[in-house]
């Protein structure tokens, strides 16, 4: 079976590099179906999807199980956006829990440290899963966290040390927010082709796809954007053709 950086590639080259991010809020019924409408609408569109933990919750086994068989049906690929953050057997057990659901990654926070992240890789890489660790993320607050500097060995900020040890674990991509092109543009030029850089943030937020897609970023990780917008197919469609920016 190949890598889910693999599997996500090959679809990206005939769907472009858009993952949805399916993340509803409270006041959303039939959450189930509508995120299988969302796949069977707009999967000519998507590379993958992305389900955070607050849709999680409210979903079953069965559903969330349905939900990522009906998505490879389509050859997406599907990410749990967990932020998962813990000792090792937690993440180990929270991760076994995902795979077996059916996801293909799970993003992280990898401030559980740099030995705890190599584990984590090393476990989701022999069964074929992905990795993807926050670097920096897109909301305006972020800079008070991810902008900090501090020191361990030299002075750095948070996402340059994050970023480090992504390059250090061999995880499969990094969180950039689409608001922070000139942050993506640092990463970019850092990690070459060893890893994806992911962007959440366009649109809603504020984030440009054709400057961040320029900037560096391998996939647009967008919500609401298309979710809300009253023709979701047509923006799904123009944010695919900028995905396919040339950097």
């Amino acid at each position: 079976m190949a890598t889910f950086k693999t599997r996500l590639s090959k679809i990206s080259k005939s769907n472009g590099k858009v993952i949805l991010a399916n993340d509803y809020d409270l006041s959303t019924r039939n959450l189930e179906s509508k995120t299988i409408e969302n796949i069977k609408k707009l999967h000519p569109f998507l590379s993958g999807i992305k389900l955070n933990f607050h849709l999680l919750l409210p979903l079953g086994t069965k559903e969330i199980t349905r939900i990522n068989n009906i998505s490879h049906r389509y050859g997406l690929q599907t990410i749990a956006d967990i932020k998962l953050n813990d000792i090792g057997n937690t993440n180990k057990i929270t991760t076994e829990h995902l795979w077996n659901f059916g996801f293909d990654a799970v993003i992280i926070n990898p401030i559980m440290g740099l030995e705890s992240l190599k584990n984590l890789v090393k476990s989701a890489h022999k069964n074929n899963k992905g990795i993807i660790t926050l670097c920096h993320m897109s909301a305006p607050e972020a800079k008070l966290s991810y902008d900090m500097e501090i020191k361990i060995r030299k002075k750095q900020r948070l996402y340059q040390l994050f970023l480090d040890w992504a390059l250090a674990a061999k995880v499969d991509g990094i969180v950039v927010g689409a608001t922070f092109p000139e942050i993506i543009k640092y990463c970019s030029k850092n990690v070459g082709k060893k890893l994806n850089i992911f962007s959440p943030g366009v649109g809603t937020q504020g984030g440009s796809a054709h400057e961040v897609m320029s900037a560096g970023t391998d996939y647009l990780i967008v919500g609401r954007t298309i979710l809300n917008d009253k023709n979701p197919i047509s923006i799904a469609k123009e944010l695919r053709l900028q995905s396919l920016t040339k950097k």
